[in-house]
């Protein structure tokens, strides 16, 4: 698999299967022009998959948008990819092909966005790739188990809350779905073979057992439903608990739809295409005002740092003069009477020590903020350091109490 080279790629694009292997990458358009909005408001997060993807993750939070969850679905494509591989590879003798998984996997993509937690501490690709590859195992040993169970069998084993749900989900009627249901329990208590076998291998009732279910539903029908139900036969009965078993069958085992199936109706038309084209652009502005913000404090507190050791390791008097001319508000000459000098050497001192520290300033700038040094520069970095010798040597409260 080529891997993708940047943001724009990695948020936009989709795995191409051709038969059971990776073909390439496909372009999302609507995808692609969203990153690149974001990308041209937020040039310098070019490369940080990391703020992209708490990017969406926010947006996913915050409103459920189906554009913030189609980037994300996007970003995890690599790591879907190699989960379902490995259950491939793990489960050889299977009936799906690695697209197969890789379809069943991603289509789980909103459990992980509604239960992963970036307070966590763990990024989005790992909870991911842990969530990826154990949902694959329980939807394979599910839908094997499933699968594989005669109607009967599997009639015999799902609950009644599974049950409802799955002809709930097919869109029957409150009155249909009680009618069913009582032939369910039927078919539950006559129903009991003679002969030990496992579910999957139920076979289909006698004749005189779909007799007896008929009877037992025609004379439970008064007590349990309406009092209009009319009488049914064997093979009213059959017809339903057939019709239960798929039902139960389609509700366990989900056919797996791409997620880049176009709209019903509407083959040229995306759900991508219905969302608003300035969506998001306040939390975007938020993310990367808060990250700014950060940014700045530790940068400040660094620089601070260094200034701090710079002057602990000037040599003496520098220290004193600096503390006297800064914090003291002395003159050149008063400093000079304190400590016993000429006016100009103290003068000399303190330019020395300013130079100094505007040395270590400009060095920390260029290393730590990438900044190309020139006569514009050190004239701002000069500035900034006045300031911050200014600040530092302030004197506070606690000291002019003293």
């Amino acid at each position: 698999m080529r891997p993708r080279q940047n943001i724009l790629e990695i948020f936009s694009t989709f795995i191409q299967f051709e038969g059971d292997r990776f073909s390439a990458w496909a372009t999302d358009p609507s995808l692609r022009r969203s990153m690149q909005q974001c990308l041209a408001n937020s040039p310098q997060h070019q490369s940080s998959q990391k703020f992209w993807a708490l990017y969406w993750h926010k947006q996913w939070q915050n409103n459920a948008t189906i554009r913030a969850r189609e980037h994300l679905t996007a970003y995890l494509q690599e790591v879907c990819f190699w989960a379902a591989q490995k259950t491939a590879a793990g489960f050889g003798s299977s009936q799906y092909s690695l697209s197969d998984y890789f379809q069943m996997a991603i289509a789980r993509i909103e459990k992980i966005l509604n239960n992963f937690d970036p307070q966590q501490g763990v990024a989005l690709r790992n909870y991911a790739k842990a969530i990826f590859n154990t949902t694959m195992r329980e939807i394979l040993r599910q839908r094997q188990e499933v699968d594989i169970c005669t109607a009967w069998g599997l009639l015999r084993k799902i609950s009644q809350k599974r049950l409802m749900e799955s002809l709930q989900q097919v869109g029957l009627s409150e009155k249909t779905i009680a009618r069913y249901i009582l032939a369910w329990h039927g078919f539950k208590t006559i129903y009991a073979p003679q002969q030990a076998r496992a579910s999957r291998k139920l076979p289909r009732p006698d004749k005189a057992t779909w007799e007896a279910l008929a009877a037992f539903y025609n004379s439970q029908r008064y007590q349990q439903l309406a009092p209009d139900e009319t009488e049914i036969d064997d093979e009213t009965i059959e017809k339903w608990l057939i019709a239960c078993a798929t039902a139960a069958r389609s509700y366990l085992y989900p056919s797996v739809t791409s997620i880049n199936k176009p709209q019903q109706g509407n083959s040229e038309s995306e759900l991508l295409d219905q969302l608003a084209a300035n969506e998001g652009e306040s939390l975007l502005t938020a993310a990367i005002a808060e990250e700014e913000s950060q940014t700045r404090q530790t940068q400040t507190a660094q620089m601070s740092q260094t200034l701090e050791t710079a002057i602990a390791n000037l040599e003496p008097p520098l220290p004193e003069i600096l503390q006297l001319y800064y914090s003291d508000t002395h003159t050149q000459q008063q400093i000079a009477a304190k400590l016993g000098m000429k006016q100009y050497a103290v003068s000399r001192r303190l330019s020395k020590a300013r130079q100094l520290l505007l040395q270590k300033l400009a060095n920390w700038s260029q290393e730590n903020l990438h900044i190309t040094l020139n006569s514009d520069v050190l004239k701002h970095t000069s500035t900034v350091l006045e300031d911050w010798l200014s600040a530092y040597y302030k004197p506070t409260e606690s000291s002019r109490t003293e």
